[in-house]
């Protein structure tokens, strides 16, 4: 509130309740410096315009003008190891051949014979290559992605092989994974993210994270409205009653860093502020359910007077997961244990640092139809002790009608939760549709997430589409 005028600023309201910083600070293992930091910005209380979730023609703007622009992670560098190694990273149209084109070099080579335009590997695959052969008329390519071989090559007097390179997309590596950007003109992947979003990331030694459960499922919901389901813990009381009790949900902290990445904490081991009063810290360690820890390794500890749930909890967590994953744990704080972190990687990324929640969302818009959207969830674990990095997870794709529960491996509560998450959806698509209302309209604070990505969506849809696309590599 303004001291001098009496009246409310827009974006400084708050939960009347304790902060995730006063929370965190509370911790026995203090945070780091990348965890109590705030950065929040208002940005207006606009309503966001709804032709962007159900007009297809805003769709097919954003395929030519958004993802061809944008940094994208295609796959993890454990998923091509070795020389030779590839994965085909799909977006809708467009496909790309990411490979490991020398023990230090990886290449991303649009997956297009340039004779008729065949895939040289077929969509959602992975696997090993000597060469990129086109399996229509053999035409070959090195994994450098100059070309091999022309068959009846006298019949090409016309085609200079030197300048039938297979057109690459730009690559950049961070945190053990392998980014990808089809514009040439576009800035460093580094420059992207920004200084401090950079040093979150560098944090978090996500080099020696793998993935051990990979769950593929559709919606039938244009994909900003699948990732902004994600963007605020807001819903938690009405979609996710059974956490409240565990989940200091609306006095969630959010921040936004430059353009391209926003983050939200959502604290664990306390109870929802609309809940004070109403349960104990014993309540809260009886109720807690989440992912991996939802059963606090199959025991409900019993609290002693004067002990506060969330520290009993951390201590449980830190032993548990050191057991479980054979990780040495000691330098990791409470809240990295413990909480939600969740970051924002625009255009569709969600990477969760943490420990207790160590996942990553990505979401692709489906080019056949802009109500429908790929959603991924990668969970990832740290490595063992002794170097050796485990086979990374096969992926597993639901159908529609499935909970994420029957994936094998997942964890019944954390699927149920994914469940409830989803099953907004198709409502929200429809009724958008069906509204005289012509926009959505946000909180200031606790939906700050998902206005900052509509304005670096609106930013890419107001520019005219690349010229250089899939041309970056022809010579």
């Amino acid at each position: 509130m303004n001291v001098q005028t009496g009246k409310i600023v827009p974006g400084e309201a708050r939960c009347p309740a304790e902060s995730t910083q006063e929370i965190i600070a509370r911790d026995k293992a203090p945070a780091p410096e990348w965890a109590r930091s705030e950065s929040y910005e208002y940005l207006g209380s606009e309503d966001i315009s709804k032709d962007r979730y159900i007009d297809p023609e805003f769709a097919k703007g954003e395929f030519q003008k958004l993802w061809t622009r944008t940094w994208q992670m295609a796959c993890r560098e454990d998923h091509i190891p070795e020389v030779g190694d590839y994965y085909v990273y799909d977006l809708g149209a467009f496909s790309f051949i990411v490979i490991r084109s020398a023990e230090d070099e990886i290449k991303a080579h649009f997956n297009a014979c340039m004779h008729r335009g065949t895939k040289l590997r077929t969509s959602g695959t992975e696997g090993f290559a000597t060469e990129l052969k086109c399996p229509f008329h053999g035409w070959s390519w090195n994994l450098d992605g100059t070309n091999k071989n022309i068959p009846c090559q006298w019949d090409f007097p016309h085609v200079d092989t030197a300048k039938f390179t297979l057109p690459q997309a730009r690559v950049a590596r961070l945190g053990g994974f392998v980014w990808i950007n089809m514009d040439p003109e576009a800035p460093s992947l580094e420059d992207y993210l920004g200084e401090e979003p950079l040093a979150h990331f560098n944090a978090w030694n996500l080099e020696n994270r793998y993935i051990y459960l990979h769950v593929q499922k559709s919606y039938p919901a244009n994909w900003k409205l699948t990732m902004e389901a994600f963007m605020e813990a807001y819903h938690v009381g009405d979609t996710h009653p059974q956490v409240a009790p565990a989940n200091g949900d609306v006095n969630s902290q959010y921040d936004v860093y430059g353009e391209h990445v926003d983050r939200f904490i959502s604290t664990l081991g306390v109870v929802s502020p609309k809940l004070y009063g109403k349960y104990t810290e014993q309540d809260i360690v009886d109720n807690f359910t989440l992912g991996d820890s939802s059963s606090l390794g199959g025991q409900k500890p019993q609290l002693k007077e004067g002990e506060r749930a969330r520290q009993v909890m951390a201590d449980m967590f830190r032993d548990m997961f050191e057991k479980a994953t054979n990780a040495d744990l000691s330098n990791v704080s409470d809240t990295e244990l413990l909480d939600t972190y969740s970051y924002t990687i625009f255009p569709n990324l969600f990477l969760f640092p943490g420990i207790s929640l160590p996942m990553v969302y990505r979401f692709r818009p489906d080019a056949r139809d802009h109500r429908r959207t790929i959603y991924e969830v990668m969970f990832m674990r740290p490595k063992p002790k002794n170097g050796e990095t485990p086979e990374m997870a096969e992926l597993q794709i639901l159908e529609d009608h499935q909970s994420f529960a029957e994936a094998e491996g997942m964890d019944p509560g954390f699927g149920k939760i994914l469940d409830q998450d989803t099953d907004n959806l198709f409502a929200q698509q429809e009724g958008l549709e069906a509204s005289a209302k012509a926009g959505l309209t946000l909180a200031n604070y606790q939906e700050i997430r998902i206005r900052h990505f509509e304005k670096a969506v609106d930013k890419y849809m107001a520019m005219a589409p690349p010229a250089q696309v899939g041309k970056a590599s022809i010579r």
